[in-house]
């Protein structure tokens, strides 16, 4: 196993409601020294869930919301912050309900993935939701979401479509297929 790099120092450069930017000072095992700046969360940290929620055996939900990094709406899998003294799950289900109008019965944690390594430190829980019920939580959305769905034999397609950006969500919707396949409840 590699050895990390020895941090030299570190520094808060910057600061906004949400995020600092930290810039860290780092010397490597073979002596060449970088300064890396990364996202860092304000805060407690409690982290984000992501939900692959299934309508059926080859559907899963889209939300279409307002994407203020990319300037556009886009369309993507629920998700938001977990709350203080929440689980991933309860956070899962609530915000399933806000965002998309749907609770559900089964909740199962698939995984946790970050969004870019080299520079952030947040990372977010993946969750599939099954035995979908129609159930609406007021969230703190400014506007309703449009609520759409996705065949999970078009994930292929849906990655080019211009309106469909996220990397972790296409990641989260391949894990839930190739899950729901290896359990005999999706036929590739």
């Amino acid at each position: 196993m590699r050895q990390k790099p020895t941090v030299l120092a570190r520094e808060i450069v910057a600061t906004s409601r949400l995020f600092c930017v930290e810039q860290v000072q780092l010397r490597f095992a073979n002596g060449a020294e970088r300064t890396y700046e990364r996202l860092v969360g304000r805060g407690a940290g409690y982290g984000a869930v992501m939900v692959v929620a299934m309508l059926d055996s080859e559907h899963a939900v889209l939300v279409e919301e307002y994407c203020g990094g990319t300037d556009a709406y886009e369309l993507s899998l629920p998700k938001g912050l977990i709350e203080p003294g929440e689980d991933v799950l309860a956070a899962a289900e609530r915000e399933l309900k806000e965002e998309a109008g749907f609770g559900a019965r089964q909740l199962e944690h698939l995984t946790e993935l970050s969004l870019s390594p080299g520079y952030m430190s947040q990372k977010i829980q993946v969750v599939l939701a099954t035995d979908l019920y129609e159930e609406r939580l007021e969230g703190d959305e400014p506007e309703p979401m449009r609520v759409d769905k996705i065949n999970l034999r078009e994930l292929a397609g849906l990655a080019q479509n211009p309106q469909f950006s996220e990397g972790r969500a296409l990641a989260a919707l391949y894990l839930a297929r190739d899950l729901l396949s290896q359990r005999g409840v999706f036929q590739a």
